[in-house]
């Protein structure tokens, strides 16, 4: 979905293609990434106005696809004004509504990392980062040159969850959310997307950015049920219509 003339006029930016690697989502698809650089003139603005134009970031990494032939990484957005939760979604604030949220410091904190591991090997196991070390969870998801938010989520007192956010001019960035896999019955992952919405809510920010949808991934199948949902395609964001 990315193309050299859709970029946008940073001229003290560059832009380069990575090597082909195996696609994550599709099986037996090559993918490739288009990185800008260098990471340190990304500031508030300028990864506020990346992610407008389909970016987002892996740690320090600010990156889209820039696959050859294929073009099923669709960017999604939430316009949070408009979103009304559905029956599940509201049955899920329920559920959670004993979870405390609190923002703590982006540093490395054992007890998050345990967390981690024991949600990748529940959750992802074999897909290479129920193997990460604690430099590599680190550089993953605590370093950062933009405007970055890790919030923790308690019950009683009892780690369940944490979630990693970017703060955008016009609204949040979801850049990753794990949690306690364990525990029947929980709908964790859906309570911090309307965690997050109510946010933006309460900040007076429009969107809340999911990062990508894929048509034919069940991983991807979850960002479909906030509605309305915009897509960008071709440049332009429109709400996703036809696949929901």
């Amino acid at each position: 979905m990315a193309y050299l003339n859709d970029l946008p006029p940073f001229p003290l930016l560059q832009f380069y293609a990575t090597a082909p690697y195996g696609c994550s989502y599709l099986p037996g698809r090559v993918a490739r990434s288009q990185v800008a650089t260098p990471t340190h003139l990304i500031d508030h603005e300028t990864y506020s106005e990346l992610v407008r134009t389909g970016f987002r970031r892996s740690g320090v990494f600010t990156y889209r696809p820039h696959c050859d032939t294929c073009h099923e990484c669709q960017p999604v957005r939430v316009p949070v004004a408009d979103f009304k939760p559905n029956r599940n979604q509201r049955r899920a604030l329920i559920r959670h509504e004993k979870l405390v949220a609190g923002e703590r410091s982006m540093i490395y904190r054992e007890e998050h990392y345990q967390l981690y591991q024991r949600y990748q090997a529940a959750r992802h196991q074999g897909g290479g980062m129920d193997q990460d070390s604690r430099d590599q969870y680190a550089h993953f998801l605590l370093q950062t040159h933009v405007s970055s938010r890790l919030v923790e989520f308690r019950e009683s007192g009892v780690l369940r969850m944490v979630s990693i956010i970017d703060l955008l001019t016009d609204g949040l960035s979801s850049v990753y959310t794990f949690y306690d896999p364990d525990i029947p019955g929980a709908s964790y992952g859906t309570y911090s997307i309307l965690w997050q919405i109510g946010q933006c809510q309460h900040l007076g920010l429009p969107y809340l950015y999911l990062g990508y949808w894929i048509r034919n991934s069940r991983k991807m199948a979850y960002k479909t049920h906030y509605r309305p949902l915009e897509v960008l395609r071709q440049g332009n964001w429109g709400l996703l219509e036809e696949e929901i």
